[in-house]
């Protein structure tokens, strides 16, 4: 965008910027009311992709400068990537930031800025630090001098010790990490993987690594800050430039893009981001999914933005033929109905389970992606697939 096209935008629009807060569980408050963040680094290929992605129910889309107007069209947020000041070019630097940053911060859209991805990779050299967190900190520290109002976003890689991750905080707002793990077996090395074939570090190898990835990085960040996940929107060996292998070409499914999503909500996330679908051909079907989550999430927009409620349940297991590893993992958000339970299988085995809670609720309304189904429920047993998500709205505990 040129300083003559942001002169354009209308005074009383430049007027209403918006007033952004992050609460003390890391939730945004966007002009004080609470946003569970659906975000998008990249849009889908089309015409119309600015469109969909606002009908599903995105609302934050990674964008440039000349994307703003893009963003008011359609009534979404955006952020903006801005790189840092680095040592020997801090003139070069400082004047870049300050054009665009200048040219941008009177724009209702933006949301928040960033400044570089992953500062602390360095692909096969697990010890070193790409961009030192001072560099971070002083261009947070440059920008927070010409646009106070607006918080910063750093996203982080998998890996790394919590500690040396810490050492970025002061440089951001909101912290994230990125966690890819749906690949094929076999994989041919990629810049990213592991020598296994796996992005994550964990000893957990299945999807259910999001939740502990999750947990991660709400101890990095600690009480004030936001956390988001940023998920995968892609297969892997789309990334590879040559010599594509398409037996290798594997995109999470619907089931899984639903748990990833869910998992991360169920501890305690304030946003999920979706990277990779630039990489994609037309015809993949991860846009489809991300549709179908994001339309879940805009019906549910009010609890997933509301704080967690404390409930005392207790969990029954039984027995399915299998060992319980991590076995259900929930949380329960208020709304304007009732109480909502999500709860999502973190083992990759079928798990069998019954709720109870002190006081019994007068009825359970399962959630589902067709239809709710409502019964009377004085406890709730229910059986969970591998990596399945249930919802179940719960209505007006009786009292004793």
């Amino acid at each position: 965008m040129t300083r003559r096209e942001f002169l354009a935008l209308p005074p009383a629009l430049a007027a209403r910027l918006p007033s952004i807060r992050i609460e003390g569980d890391g939730m945004l408050a966007i002009d004080g009311k609470r946003t569970f963040v659906v975000g998008l680094y990249q849009l889908p290929r089309g015409a119309d992709a600015w469109r969909q992605a606002a009908q599903a129910g995105f609302n934050v889309v990674r964008a440039s400068p000349a994307d703003l107007p893009r963003l008011r069209e359609n009534g979404l947020y955006g952020w903006i990537a801005l790189g840092s000041i680095r040592r020997g070019r801090e003139a070069e630097d400082e004047t870049r930031i300050r054009t665009t940053v200048e040219a941008c911060r009177h724009d209702p859209t933006l949301l928040f800025w960033e400044t570089e991805d992953e500062p602390t990779f360095v692909w096969q050299k697990p010890d070193a630090l790409r961009v030192p967190p001072e560099q971070i900190i002083r261009t947070r520290r440059f920008v927070a001098k010409l646009d106070p109002a607006r918080p910063f976003y750093l996203n982080h890689s998998p890996t790394h010790l919590e500690s040396t991750l810490r050492l970025y905080n002061e440089g951001a707002e909101i912290v994230a990490t990125d966690i890819y793990p749906v690949i094929p077996t076999g994989i041919r090395p990629l810049y990213a993987l592991w020598p296994e074939g796996r992005h994550g570090d964990l000893l957990n190898c299945y999807i259910s690594q999001v939740g502990q990835y999750a947990d991660k990085m709400r101890r990095v960040a600690g009480r004030g800050r936001a956390v988001f996940m940023v998920l995968q929107a892609f297969a892997w060996e789309n990334l590879r430039e040559k010599s594509r292998d398409l037996r290798m070409v594997l995109y999470p499914t619907f089931e899984e893009t639903r748990f990833m999503a869910w998992q991360a909500v169920v501890h305690g996330v304030n946003g999920v981001l979706y990277w990779g679908l630039a990489h994609n051909p037309p015809d993949a079907p991860v846009w489809g999914h991300l549709q179908s989550i994001a339309a879940e999430f805009r019906l549910l927009r009010q609890e997933l933005a509301a704080q967690a409620v404390r409930l005392d349940l207790e969990l029954e297991y039984h027995d399915t033929g299998h060992s319980l590893d991590r076995g259900i993992e929930w949380l329960v958000k208020s709304g304007r109905e009732g109480l909502l339970l999500v709860a999502v299988n973190a083992d990759p085995n079928p798990v069998e389970v019954t709720f109870r809670a002190p006081a019994p609720w007068r009825s359970a309304e399962e959630l589902r992606v067709a239809a709710p189904r409502a019964s009377p429920a004085q406890a709730l047993r229910a059986r969970f697939e591998p990596f399945q998500v249930r919802i179940w709205r719960l209505r007006n505990q009786t009292r004793s």
